[in-house]
């Protein structure tokens, strides 16, 4: 196995443009991604997760109320720990690969794409930093019921050979965790601009990406047997979550 991070870690983006329609009304006045879980903000919950994992660069690509994310993110961090922040300002016509095409110039070194809405166990995050291979790799964990939300994902032994939402329950077995990880050399920033260009490429969820790359060649599958991670989509997810939360 060869080890992705053995000289630095990636640079993180983190997809934070969308609407946050099914979290209203809290989302009325600022993007999801400031959203409070357990005292926290989804953004804090992250960032804290990324930096505990020796995650030092972060981007964060905003676009649904920019000035809150920029007013919040200069409260919270002084200039040297303040992440860095995108305008993706096509959000609402374009789905999240519209937030990566904002970041693509992180994408030639080694970089991770996190989905702005999911809290992480901040030892799932090391952990699985710990484990990718030189390449593309993408988080996953066992399906026991898939639910209308998720991102299925089907393998062949290690390898993730197709991604999407619309895939049937057998044969995919996994879920995607919404976290994928690259070097920088498997093609990434040519397979976003192959998909970006496709009709409705703009209306893609970035896993098409990952999915295209699947099918040309190999895509790591870093597993997990259930880690303890929560994507917050409605109201719902914060009341689970606050009943059981992280660490």
């Amino acid at each position: 196995m060869e080890a992705l991070m053995s000289d630095s870690a990636p640079h993180a983006i983190l997809l934070c443009a969308g609407l946050g329609s099914r979290l209203l009304p809290l989302t009325a006045d600022r993007p999801k991604c400031l959203i409070e879980v357990g005292g926290r903000t989804i953004l804090e919950h992250q960032v804290a997760a990324l930096r505990l994992a020796g995650v030092g660069g972060i981007t964060v690509v905003g676009g649904y109320r920019f000035d809150r994310l920029e007013a919040f993110a200069q409260a919270r961090w002084t200039a040297d720990q303040r992440p860095e922040l995108l305008l993706n300002p096509f959000y609402a016509v374009s789905s999240s690969i519209g937030s990566v095409w904002a970041a693509r110039h992180r994408l030639d070194a080694a970089f991770c794409l996190l989905n702005g809405d999911t809290i992480y166990d901040p030892t799932l995050v090391a952990d699985g930093l710990k484990r990718v291979q030189a390449g593309l790799n993408l988080f996953v964990e066992p399906l026991d019921g898939a639910e209308t939300d998720d991102m299925l994902v089907r393998l062949d032994g290690a390898q993730v050979v197709a991604v999407g939402k619309d895939l049937p329950a057998p044969p995919a077995q996994h879920r995607s965790l919404g976290f994928v990880v690259g070097d920088g050399r498997e093609g990434y920033a040519r397979a976003l601009d192959h998909t970006v260009r496709e009709v409705d490429g703009t209306q893609r969820f970035h896993h098409a990406i990952v999915d295209r790359l699947a099918h040309e060649g190999v895509v790591h599958a870093i597993g997990f047997d259930h880690g303890v991670w929560t994507e917050i989509d409605r109201p719902e997810d914060i009341a689970r979550w606050t009943a059981s939360p992280l660490p």
